[in-house]
């Protein structure tokens, strides 16, 4: 059995060094070592061997073996490096050919608006609060002191996913939940999504983006909103806009205002982004109403404060001269790259 196994050995070593290619040298492998080679079944055959022949044989085996695979891989390897060269000597790379364009995304004008907006208010010593989009009605109006009866509360303007829990309409039910966990002083800004039963059109969307601010401590008076909106107006659309305050009604401030802002095109003179009148409504706000103090846990008698709120697309809109919202939502190329 010795001297086949030696024989084994010199036809494999042949093979080896005939083989070709990597594929013939794979069918070498399995030939002599693979489950069915020729070395394995020597191996297999061992039990009918003296216990004496054994041990010899069995040492034999596994030394032709170790010798035939090391064989195998050198010649692998050989043929792997020689694969190279010639796909070396074969390919030619122009490393001057111009390559091919890559075109770079960027930020989104809304989102642009919300960095833009947080960096303002955070500067002025405000804190970001976020809270669920899918709210409860006691948070979304309750708290608010907007009753039952009130038309905002309607199925045709609110989302309802049961009687209870809506998708929130404005992000006021933040302020709500921070009033309620937070001792005043407050100072706040709540970003974020919120929906409303509208009919999409150039002004109005069934799902649009707020910003509403908080601010809760002592002897927090009008003047306070007036000259935070002031400053925010300046740094948001130019140092030269200027801000006025029109009487308004909201059920969660008193007394509440409709704030406009100079328009930044024709400086108040009129135009066509402010329809002549030199004035753009940006916001409402208000001083808190006693009773949205009272509905979570402050007392109006030692606390005052105010809020206002805004809808991104109309600061967008108003910031990069659009006429339409809708084409904040299409996601044209050609639109979003004039707003880089």
């Amino acid at each position: 059995m010795q001297e086949q196994i030696s024989q084994i050995k010199e036809k494999a070593l042949e093979a080896i060094q005939n083989a070709k290619d990597a594929k013939e040298l794979d069918e070498v492998r399995v030939q002599y070592l693979g489950k069915k080679g020729e070395l394995t079944l020597i191996l297999r055959s061992m039990g009918g061997l003296s216990p004496e022949e054994r041990p010899v044989v069995g040492s034999l085996v596994n030394q032709v073996r170790d010798e035939l695979e090391a064989k195998i891989e050198e010649g692998e390897k050989s043929f792997a490096n020689k694969a190279i060269e010639e796909r070396l000597a074969t390919e030619n790379i122009d490393v001057t050919e111009p390559s091919k364009k890559m075109t770079l995304g960027s930020v989104h004008p809304i989102t642009q608006v919300v960095n833009d907006v947080k960096d303002i208010f955070i500067g002025m010593g405000y804190q970001i609060a976020d809270g669920p989009e899918v709210e409860l009605a006691i948070y979304n109006f309750d708290k608010l002191n907007t009753p039952p009866d009130h038309p905002a509360r309607d199925v045709q303007d609110t989302f309802y996913i049961t009687d209870d829990i809506v998708l929130r309409s404005q992000t006021s039910p933040v302020q709500a939940r921070v009033m309620e966990s937070q001792k005043p002083p407050i100072k706040i800004i709540c970003p974020g999504s919120v929906y409303r039963s509208d009919s999409v059109d150039a002004t109005h969307s069934p799902v649009f983006h707020q910003i509403e601010g908080l601010v809760i401590d002592k002897n927090i008076s009008m003047a306070d909103l007036k000259g935070t909106l002031a400053m925010f107006a300046k740094k948001c659309l130019g140092e030269k806009t200027e801000i006025r305050f029109r009487p308004h009604h909201f059920p969660f401030t008193e007394p509440s205002a409709e704030a406009d802002v100079s328009c930044f095109v024709c400086g108040g003179k009129g135009c066509r982004v402010c329809k002549g009148e030199g004035w753009i409504e940006l916001l409402g706000c208000g001083m808190v109403h006693p009773n949205v103090l009272r509905n979570c846990g402050i007392d109006p008698e030692e606390y005052s404060g105010f809020a206002f709120g805004f809808g991104v697309e109309r600061i967008a809109m108003a910031k990069f001269g659009i006429d339409d919202m809708r084409l904040l939502y299409e996601n044209d190329i050609r639109f979003l790259k004039q707003l880089r």
